[in-house]
């Protein structure tokens, strides 16, 4: 593996660790400190730097990182507590998995019953978690 190739599987990694902090964040922020969430919002969310944080609200980028890895602990042991983001990919898999069983199923009906499977598929995928 050349260096170039682990440089991109490693971004690829960090951007995907980002947007699982950024899901915890959705699930857990209101449960951090008002201090930690804000800044853990304006780096994950927002995607400003360290130095951007630190300049927007007068503590040192030492300060800023130390937040952002603090509420990230929380945010993990959150989930490992209360497990409501795997709860939820759990749902919408399951959910996505009766769709398309319903799909296969409706091929094998009368048009009537198609027509009512369509709603029900319909109905389904209008569902957010």
């Amino acid at each position: 593996m050349s260096y170039n190739d682990r440089s991109t599987t490693n971004e690829t990694t960090f951007r995907e660790k980002d947007l699982e902090v950024s899901l915890l964040l959705d699930f857990y922020g209101e449960l951090l400190s008002d201090s930690r969430r804000e800044t853990a919002e304006m780096y994950y969310n927002d995607d400003l730097s360290l130095a951007e944080i630190a300049e927007n609200i007068g503590i040192t980028r030492q300060g800023v990182r130390d937040s952002i890895a603090k509420a990230k602990t929380q945010l993990y042991s959150f989930e490992e507590k209360l497990g409501l983001v795997n709860k939820m990919r759990e749902i919408d898999s399951t959910l996505s998995d009766l769709i398309k069983r319903l799909e296969q199923i409706k091929d094998s009906l009368d048009a009537s019953k198609r027509s009512e499977i369509d709603e029900i598929i319909k109905e389904a995928k209008t569902i957010t978690i």
